[in-house]
């Protein structure tokens, strides 16, 4: 429960003991890689005296965050969801994004499961387990800040801290039922965050509702005087729906999910008309044909961390590292020049006011059965990026919503002009007030028609 101001009712120690006793749950496993109860007990306890004396530090004072394992937190080992990695020595002091938090007064209880090196979008990791889907535990909870959303979903943390190259955020929050954003690179510091690919890479939240998200992005980008959010008029910005190759092989379900919240909002007075980025595709598509950014620059990482050697890697993610090592070092150069290029042509397309909008993902959470042979994982892994990893190869700000289905949730996804993080943001409130509030209810037990429950076999 929340007072009307936005912050919680209940005490922070409260809170937190609720989650502790939460994180020890059987819906709960393989959801946290390490968990930080007596730091987080101090915490809490400062954030109340803080309440008491009427000196909070700001709007996540007292709020829970879990942080991906890929962040670096003294004394604890960044594996990076690796088996490879956990021989490291531990960090000697906190990423920089953990810093801010701190400093920001929330209260970090623990570190949350990802795939391995974040090279996967569906969520499966052979060597710590993988979180079950929150709404439906035999599927795939998505990727690869897996354990970020569930720990969010399952009310364990008020708010997740994760990265997103390919759609890291957006993809988990889209397939079980949250929301995820995705900011411009740059405005959020990688330092201490293992890195999958330095030109790609982003860090974000995702939370239980666009505000949340804003406060966490407020923090994260350093900003020293946290501002309100405030919804954008309707009036005021246009949606472009991004017709065109990124709605092929959408499921039955995912497209009338989508259409039916389109209609709804322009049924509610929103500027909607129907549109294409597909000269924008072409050039990423130009790239894709060279390579892959995450697949080269996760090799340089790993051996600057001091591996020689791909063994005890999931064989799912050697593959694709071991692709990247085959890049001629100018073939490289050249992908560098081309998205540079393309990212100046997709912001030159359109401006702060105008956002295209289409389905996070084509499909819903599959089963994860489903997933285990190689091609069918790496099939639906694909699809799953599909959409998402356009934001992050043209340097967009990006959200997913989770759209009021009563069934396996499905994500809408908005793509504003690079630098216009902010206005995304009030835009995408808008839209998640005009859409509704989710169904209710617990979050395993959603209803699953026959339709869902046939979905990605």
């Amino acid at each position: 429960m929340t007072a009307m101001n936005g912050r919680p009712n209940q005490s922070a120690v409260a809170r937190l003991e609720t989650a502790l006793a939460r994180i020890r749950l059987l819906e709960a496993k393989n959801v946290f890689t390490g968990v930080f109860a007596d730091s987080a007990r101090w915490e809490a306890e400062a954030a109340d005296r803080r309440a008491a004396a009427g000196s909070p530090r700001g709007p996540l004072d007292g709020r829970i965050v879990s942080v991906k394992a890929l962040f670096d937190v003294a004394g604890t080992v960044t594996s990076a969801g690796s088996a490879v990695l956990r021989r490291l020595p531990p960090a000697v002091e906190d990423a920089e994004v953990v810093k801010l938090l701190r400093a920001a007064g929330a209260i970090v209880i623990g570190k949350t499961q990802m795939t391995e090196f974040a090279f996967s979008a569906l969520g499966t990791n052979p060597h710590d387990g993988t979180p079950g889907n929150p709404r439906d535990p035999l599927r795939a909870p998505g990727g690869s800040s897996s354990g970020a959303v569930v720990s969010v979903i399952n009310g364990i943390a008020d708010i997740a801290i994760g990265s997103d190259t390919g759609g890291s955020i957006r993809i988990p929050a889209a397939l079980s039922g949250a929301v995820g954003f995705k900011p411009t690179s740059g405005f959020v510091p990688n330092v201490g965050a293992f890195s999958l690919s330095s030109s790609l890479d982003t860090i974000g939240p995702i939370g239980s509702n666009v505000a949340d998200c804003f406060i966490a992005d407020q923090v994260l980008s350093g900003q020293s005087t946290p501002s309100r959010l405030r919804s954008a008029p309707p009036g005021t910005f246009r949606l472009i729906v991004a017709r065109g190759r990124l709605f092929d092989r959408c499921e039955p379900e995912v497209l009338d999910a989508f259409e039916d919240a389109i209609e709804r909002l322009r049924s509610g007075g929103l500027r909607i008309e129907d549109g294409s980025i597909e000269a924008s595709l072409d050039r990423v598509a130009g790239i894709d044909r060279i390579g892959t950014f995450p697949s080269i620059e996760v090799g340089a990482t790993l051996r600057g961390l001091g591996l020689s050697s791909l063994d005890g890697v999931d064989p799912k993610t050697r593959v694709r590292i071991e692709a990247g090592a085959a890049i001629l070092g100018t073939d490289y150069v050249r992908m560098v020049r081309l998205r540079k290029a393309a990212i100046q042509f997709f912001e030159q397309s359109f401006g702060n006011n105008e956002v295209s909008v289409l389905p996070t993902t084509p499909i819903r959470a599959p089963l994860l059965s489903s997933v285990e042979e190689d091609a069918t994982f790496h099939e639906y892994n694909g699809l799953v990026l599909r959409n998402p990893r356009v934001a992050n190869m043209l340097d967009c700000p990006s959200v997913s919503l989770p759209l009021p289905v009563d069934s396996l949730p499905i994500g809408l996804m908005l793509v504003g002009r690079r630098n216009s993080d902010r206005r995304l943001l009030e835009i995408a409130s808008r839209i998640e007030a005009m859409l509704g509030p989710q169904p209710q209810g617990s979050p395993t037990r959603c209803r699953i028609g026959k339709a869902s429950a046939n979905a990605s076999k």
